[in-house]
């Protein structure tokens, strides 16, 4: 994830905490933020909060560390997720 503020409460949170980034159609305008997601991968389930989102319209600016814009339908996670 981005080294950068969450959107939904301007705070950083820890890789170690299971928070996700949703592509914009999904951040719904920061109508899911603080809501909890479960994501499935190999068998296994993690439960974590939405915090922010990852641009799919626009990227490439300061907000987003100038990276460009993510693809759509996305989950961007914490390390957490690599216990997956």
């Amino acid at each position: 994830m981005v080294e950068s503020p969450s959107k939904c409460d301007g705070k950083y949170h820890s890789d170690k905490t299971p928070v996700v980034a949703l592509s914009t159609g999904w951040f719904a305008k920061m109508g899911r933020c603080h809501k909890n997601i479960t994501v499935h991968a190999n068998g296994r389930s993690v439960k974590a909060m939405v915090v922010n989102d990852c641009d799919s319209t626009m990227g490439c600016d300061s907000d987003y560390g100038y990276q460009p814009p993510c693809p759509n339908n996305i989950v961007d996670a914490s390390e957490e997720f690599g216990k997956l």
